[in-house]
């Protein structure tokens, strides 16, 4: 199932964000490479938005981007380029006349140094004046030197406020505090953490909090627009459990009726099974490609680095024994699940399991040997005529915790991140409420294994079945028990 985008949430026309409300507009300003650029893509959930990397001044030009609510721009970025020499402007601007401040601003643009030496700062300076506010964003893994002061005392050289933005703060190098005492120093006090690359929870609502505290009469409008946010997240998130419920109810659709003949053949028989992980490592791809759409993110971009859909996700990892051990306990089948017990079960009720064959490690033959009573029997007799493969109930288990940790990777990061994320597999499912949410999620696929039609296969579409929708539903309403809230929604709205 593909998730499509949330809906956007109707905001309050009374409290200034309607249609009829100015667009505010934000300067985002600082050095170069500080990562300005990540910053907007991030509040705008814009992957594309701008260039991102390690090249000092990738941004030249001056480039906007809108935050919409209901297809109306409520935020308007204005993405800067870095200033460069903020050391000799100040001195320079010193210098003019003026009898304020903005006034020598002013007549520096007016000046021919604004189209020549100056022509970078003199972009950032002009459009400063006439913004709203600007964001000033720091790398605070950069020492406190002059220039950085000097451009402090620059921007506030226009008379507009002025919100610092320290980005990189969860880096090991960070020196947040040597830049507060700065900040403070220069008389400013309000200053927001904000890791483009990793955003912590709630971090976008201080922002706009604190923002409302500069421009107190577009406070109304900017806590309107952080509902509208926390709102989206929440349909984001719903939106991603029903997406992974649609996958584990088309996954334990699946079947591959093989005459029993030739599951004896133990080449036939790998054969087999190697086409149905191919099928559901199909299955999951699409899936993992769909949360990537969902949340804004690209998946093989060829600019940056691939975000994480093979890491630990998929392939081979899904059928490790260990795996699907510790995932037949969390299943309540007990420490000896799979080797034997959990492949005769499977196949008493429908054929061979996609997961227990991982954990056999043998041949059906090698199965009845063991001896296992009536089930052996019912297995035996399975052995005329044709036999399902199925994937079992561990696979699907592993496939929901793995998907569920993409969906935790994906709200813990930035827009502006490069490189690949570490998706952590290893909280998945800690507790024993989300343990049990998860199980009962899995459980609740069964009823799809006996209607093989409910999966397109080939050019054939999907039957469509209100039984169907009901068993995803279901599904869904688990996921989001396991998954827990939103990572947006964690922190209290202001």
């Amino acid at each position: 199932m593909t998730p499509s985008t949330p809906p956007s949430t109707t905001l309050d026309r009374a409290a200034g964000a309607g249609p009829d409300a100015p667009t505010l507009r934000i300067a985002v300003v600082g050095h170069t490479n500080v990562g300005k650029t990540s910053l907007l893509r991030t509040l705008t959930r814009r992957v594309d938005f701008g260039e991102v990397s390690d090249r000092p001044g990738t941004t030249r030009h001056v480039e906007q981007v809108d935050l919409r609510i209901d297809g109306t721009p409520v935020v308007r970025f204005h993405d800067t380029p870095g200033l460069e020499d903020a050391v000799t402007l100040l001195a320079h601007v010193s210098q003019l006349p003026g009898d304020s401040r903005p006034a020598r601003i002013r007549a520096f643009l007016q000046g021919p140094e604004a189209q020549a030496a100056f022509e970078q700062e003199a972009k950032v300076l002009r459009l400063l004046l006439d913004a709203d506010a600007a964001f000033l964003v720091i790398d605070t893994r950069e020492p406190v030197l002059p220039k950085y002061r000097d451009e402090v005392e620059l921007l506030g050289a226009c008379a507009r406020p002025v919100l610092p933005i320290l980005n990189f703060i969860a880096h090991g190098a960070s020196r947040e505090p040597q830049w507060r005492a700065m900040l403070s120093d220069a008389g400013l006090h309000a200053v927001v953490r904000f890791d483009a690359a990793a955003p912590f929870t709630g971090a976008e609502r201080d922002l706009y909090h604190d923002l409302g505290t500069l421009l107190p009469a577009r406070r109304e409008a900017l806590r309107a627009v952080a509902t509208h946010l926390l709102a989206e997240a929440a349909a984001r998130h719903a939106g991603a459990c029903h997406a992974i419920a649609g996958t584990l109810v088309s996954c334990a659709t699946l079947q591959r009726v093989v005459p029993t003949a030739q599951l004896a053949d133990p080449q036939r028989r790998a054969s087999e099974v190697e086409a149905l992980r191919a099928t559901l490592q199909d299955e999951v791809r699409g899936n993992t490609a769909a949360l990537l759409r969902l949340y804004g993110f690209r998946s093989g971009d060829a600019a940056e680095p691939p975000l994480p859909q093979l890491e630990g996700l998929e392939g081979m990892d899904l059928f490790n024994p260990e795996l699907l051990r510790q995932a037949g306990l969390r299943l309540g089948q007990g420490a000896a699940v799979g080797a034997v017990l959990g492949a005769a079960a499977d196949l008493a009720v429908g054929g061979l399991s996609l997961g227990a064959g991982a954990l056999l490690g043998g041949t059906l033959g090698g199965a009845l040997a063991q001896g296992l009573g009536p089930l052996g029997r019912r297995l035996a007799g399975r052995l005329r005529g044709q036999q399902a493969l199925t994937v079992e109930d561990t696979v699907l288990y592993v496939l929901a915790e793995r998907q569920l940790a993409l969906v935790r990777a994906l709200e813990a990061r930035g827009h502006g991140a490069v490189g690949t994320a570490a998706v952590d597999t290893a909280t998945a499912a800690v507790s024993p409420e989300r343990s049990d949410a998860l199980r009962a999620a899995v459980q609740a696929t069964r009823v799809a294994r006996a209607h093989p039609e409910w999966r397109p296969t080939g050019a054939r579409r999907a039957v469509v079945s209100s039984a169907r929708d009901e068993a995803v539903e279901r599904v869904a309403a688990h996921l989001v028990q396991a998954a827990g809230p939103a990572a947006e929604s964690r922190a209290a709205p202001f």
